[in-house]
């Protein structure tokens, strides 16, 4: 079995770094197999017969994100169903749900708090929050029917009851105030809106470009700031939180200031960058 997983990585040598071919080919092991790596490794099982190896490791070299390939990806201890209607969770967002957690960590008292996640995608902030803290009441809102139904199925499958509508934020304003869906305040609005300009796709893996949904990801050059200039205008949570580019951390916590939040702060992600802002609405 040791043998099959370096043929697997001389394969995916040829367009992944030697470590991530080593990763995936320690992946694809371990998820058709059903076995954990200690298994694999002491061959306590047969694994003679895996079906459909050469496609998964073609569908790979195409650099179709092995997540999409196994229909699911583990993320911050969930275990999340994704498939191109969403985007794949980062390590970055599960850090946005531990600082809006380590924000209430000393106030246990506090509970049925509201909450409104904008952009939800597979669901994986509302549900991770809802995990953590099984009293506050969560709903979660995103333009794609696909994604709402997707988001859905990953709350059944986590075992949690969330509110999940398909609804535009857009069609909310500062005038009308009005909305099927989102009709009250929150005591907590988060969103990780798209926030990568057009003009940095060029930098970006084809495995990102090629599979995951754009409208998710990007958002046009001439006005890259749109999605946290209208959540936060329109003022429906005490407390902001944003997971944003890092190249625009000044020009959104000047947004937010503008608009008359206090407490601004900017949190660091594993890398050193500016990645979440958070503000609170007086």
């Amino acid at each position: 079995m040791i043998s099959l997983k370096q043929q697997i990585a001389s394969q995916l040598k040829s367009v992944y770094p030697p470590d991530e071919a080593e990763a995936l080919a320690w992946w694809i092991l371990e998820e058709t197999t059903g076995l954990t790596r200690t298994q694999i490794i002491t061959g306590c099982k047969d694994t003679t017969n895996i079906s459909n190896l050469q496609e998964i490791i073609d569908r790979l070299l195409n650099f179709e994100p092995i997540q999409y390939i196994f229909g699911h990806t583990l993320w911050n201890g969930l275990d999340l169903k994704v498939t191109p209607a969403t985007l794949i969770p980062r390590p970055e967002t599960a850090e946005l749900v531990t600082t809006i957690s380590n924000c209430f960590k000393h106030y246990q008292t506090i509970s049925n708090l509201r909450v409104l996640d904008i952009g939800t995608g597979s669901g994986c902030i509302a549900i991770a929050l809802k995990k953590a803290h099984p009293e506050w009441q969560i709903t979660g809102i995103d333009l794609s029917q696909d994604a709402i139904r997707i988001a859905k199925d990953n709350a059944i499958r986590n075992d949690v009851n969330i509110n999940f509508q398909a609804a535009d934020i857009f069609d909310f304003n500062v005038e009308n105030h009005k909305s099927p869906t989102i009709n009250h305040q929150y005591e907590i609005v988060v969103s990780n809106p798209p926030y990568i300009r057009e003009c940095e796709k060029k930098t970006m893996r084809p495995n990102v470009l090629k599979f995951e949904p754009h409208t998710a990801l990007f958002v046009p050059d001439s006005d890259p700031l749109r999605f946290y200039r209208h959540i936060a205008s329109l003022r429906l949570g005490k407390l902001l939180f944003f997971e944003i580019n890092e190249v625009f951390a000044p020009e959104i916590s000047a947004i937010l200031h503008e608009l008359g939040y206090s407490d601004i702060q900017t949190t660091r992600d594993y890398y050193g960058k500016p990645r979440i802002i958070q503000g609170r609405m007086a």
